[in-house]
């Protein structure tokens, strides 16, 4: 019996895949684009703070739509956020984008770290 080169195919992909989870697990197999760098970097440049804290430690952009669930979205200016993960006291990445759980996502993230810094002014 010859094997069938599709099948193959199929089965080499699934393989990349799981790769690819493995060595990256928060991307779900989703594989980035080759601009993705020069995006974040640019979006650093001109957002340097959390923009729900305003601290400037340990800052990373992501992605107000998870890259996951909208991979067309991943270079969308607009979906982009800045938020520190260093905070000793808050973690505005986890609690502001994720609500306090990595497997949920805050589709109000944007509007919510507004508030967050206009509560931490007073």
């Amino acid at each position: 019996m010859k094997p069938n080169k599709k099948v193959g195919e199929i089965m080499i992909n699934k393989i990349k895949k799981t790769l690819r989870k493995i060595a990256d697990p928060g991307s779900h197999g989703e594989k980035r684009s080759n601009a993705w760098p020069r995006v974040r970097k640019e979006h650093l440049q001109e957002h340097p703070a959390c923009e729900a804290c305003g601290g400037t430690i340990k800052c990373e952009v992501h992605h107000v739509s998870p890259f996951h669930e909208h991979p067309e979205k991943e270079l969308d200016t607009n979906n982009l956020i800045t938020l520190c993960e260093n905070n000793k006291w808050l973690n505005c990445h986890l609690c502001i984008e994720h609500i306090g759980s990595f497997k949920k996502a805050n589709p109000n993230v944007q509007k919510d770290a507004v508030h967050m810094k206009e509560m931490l002014k007073r």
